[in-house]
């Protein structure tokens, strides 16, 4: 069984890696990103809230995160592991991720980090947003949520960092030259 998350700034590739590692290791993906496109396409009220954020470039409040990753993580179906995608990205969501870990007998394995330079990742984001529509990346939103990834996020790398479980992988180059990088990491 194989609890993981990967991790790295918007743009670094961690959708498209997480679904060649969870087909590789037979476990689930949970991406919050994911997630909360899709209640914002739904207009729920989590899509309407996490709208506000998103668009600005922000994210969502820890409050609404960690009660959605605590039932996802309560499903059967990630019972035989999974790769968590968006989450943790704050001390206190990675204090929220331990207690619901806890609470399931469970604890994270692997911390996998995806790295790529900030102008590169500026450039896939605008391509990005222009192939899939996507209006909250535009430059300013993009360099904004860079930003907050290192200000915020590169702390909860430190945290796992701590424990011995991050496996840092270079995240340009090729896609399959990339899944092949990680894959040896996670095996390794």
């Amino acid at each position: 069984m194989t609890r993981m998350l990967i991790m790295g700034p918007p743009g670094s590739g961690k959708g498209t890696q997480a679904a060649r590692i969870v087909d590789d290791l037979g476990i689930v993906a949970i991406s919050t990103g994911d997630i909360f496109r899709a209640n914002v396409k739904e207009m729920t009220p989590l899509g309407v809230e996490a709208k506000k954020y998103i668009d600005a470039g922000n994210f969502v409040p820890d409050s609404v995160t960690n009660n959605m990753v605590k039932d996802r993580l309560g499903q059967d179906d990630v019972k035989n592991g999974f790769l968590l995608d968006g989450y943790p990205r704050t001390a206190g969501q990675v204090e929220a991720l331990d207690g619901m870990l806890s609470e399931l007998g469970q604890e994270l394995d692997t911390v996998l980090v995806l790295t790529v330079p900030d102008d590169q990742l500026v450039t896939r984001l605008l391509k990005r947003a222009e192939i899939e529509g996507r209006e909250d990346d535009n430059e300013e939103v993009i360099r904004h949520r860079l930003k907050l990834y290192h200000e915020e996020t590169q702390a909860v790398v430190s945290q796992y960092e701590g424990r011995g479980i991050v496996k840092t992988v270079d995240g340009t180059g090729d896609i399959d030259e990339i899944t092949t990088r990680i894959l040896t990491a996670i095996k390794n």
